[in-house]
């Protein structure tokens, strides 16, 4: 239970991130109203970690539904706490830009991992979602400034 789960939770996860940057580049103004819902993740990862202690799956488990919880947390303190528009300036931010980009990339890593070493299709399905990710932010990422 607790593979189909973390598999579905990368899926919303990857389907949420590429709405969110496909839609960034034309619609800023719905992605500020609309945004905040991204964090609601929250609530399926802690259920997943209740899962892993429930089912005694492998810690690996909990140590990748802590990094999308710490990259939740990242996102709730810098765009709604602090309001922090981190990513306008990456040389001067790079102490926000560095961590954050590290959990991303880390959170990605295990949603395309965990489901690959459980079934291969799943696995697939959720790279190429990241690669879509990837493109999407990319074509839509706003100009960083060099100042």
């Amino acid at each position: 239970m607790l593979e189909l789960f973390f598999f579905i939770l990368g899926l919303v996860n990857s389907i949420f991130l590429i709405f969110i940057f496909g839609i960034r580049g034309f619609h800023l103004d719905l992605v500020r109203r609309i945004g905040w819902t991204y964090l609601l993740l929250a609530i399926p990862a802690v259920l997943g970690i209740y899962l892993v202690v429930q089912e005694h799956k492998s810690n690996r488990y909990v140590i990748f539904l802590g990094v999308f919880l710490l990259f939740l947390f990242a996102e709730w303190m810098l765009d709604y706490v602090l309001k922090i528009n981190f990513r306008e300036n990456w040389k001067r931010n790079w102490k926000y830009v560095v961590p954050y980009l590290v959990l991303y990339y880390a959170l990605n890593y295990g949603f395309v991992v965990m489901p690959w070493k459980t079934n291969l299709s799943w696995g697939i399905i959720m790279l190429g979602l990241f690669v879509i990710q990837i493109i999407a932010n990319l074509r839509t990422h706003p100009k960083t400034s060099g100042r």
